[in-house]
């Protein structure tokens, strides 16, 4: 009879942590979470925690990591996802923020405060901005060996500026949603963007993140 493997329970219980105290820090912010709080949601007493996580700054980089990692999964980013299609993927992401608030407030924070190098989240904040702008290159590059991109294109420069993009109007939805509408204006960004490195007029094909 076959023998069933389950994780590891620390790698079970520090999933746990991570997601509880994700939701902590994106509905009360990094100081208005305490550690004894997310500990007693996770069922642990506040030294179980930092057994795992020894400070709070470290379970932060790790919410963050943790962040950064369900956001992959929800864009799927690979060799099926290139040219146009991958900036729609973004295009996606973005509009699934707006329902999300608290984590992006959290983001936003995190990363203006994280331009110093003594903060917790510094490493993290830069390999986020390199990790994104890799990702979004390769698949515009991609898209140019499949010709659904301009062979001209400066994949690096554009990837940039779409990330760019992306978190000055996060910046400006937070402080002023009423009159931001951050999916619907990175929207027709990507759709002009798409006009203008794009092979193909054609709009079409949209995505789904579900």
């Amino acid at each position: 009879m076959a023998v069933r493997r389950s994780r590891p329970r620390g790698e079970a219980r520090k999933e746990l942590i991570l997601d509880v105290a994700l939701k902590s820090f994106a509905e009360n912010g990094f100081h208005g979470s305490s550690l004894a709080e997310i500990a007693d949601l996770c069922g642990l007493s506040q030294p179980g925690l930092l057994h795992h996580f020894p400070t709070k700054a470290a379970l932060l980089a790790a919410v963050l990591e943790y962040r950064d990692r369900l956001d992959g999964e929800r864009m799927e980013f690979g060799e099926e996802v290139r040219g146009p299609d991958a900036l729609r993927r973004l295009a996606l992401l973005v509009e699934h923020n707006t329902h999300v608030p608290g984590l992006v407030q959290l983001f936003t924070v995190v990363t203006g405060e994280a331009v110093t190098d003594e903060h917790p989240a510094h490493d993290w904040a830069v390999r986020r901005y390199r990790t994104l702008a890799e990702l979004v290159a390769r698949a515009l590059e991609l898209g140019v060996a499949d010709g659904t991109i301009r062979a001209d294109t400066d994949t690096r420069a554009v990837a940039r500026q779409v990330a760019a993009m992306m978190d000055g109007l996060q910046l400006q939805w937070l402080l002023d949603p009423e009159t931001v509408d951050m999916a619907a204006l990175f929207r027709s960004y990507i759709d002009d963007l798409i006009r203008t490195i794009g092979t193909s007029p054609d709009l079409g094909g949209a995505v789904s993140l579900d």
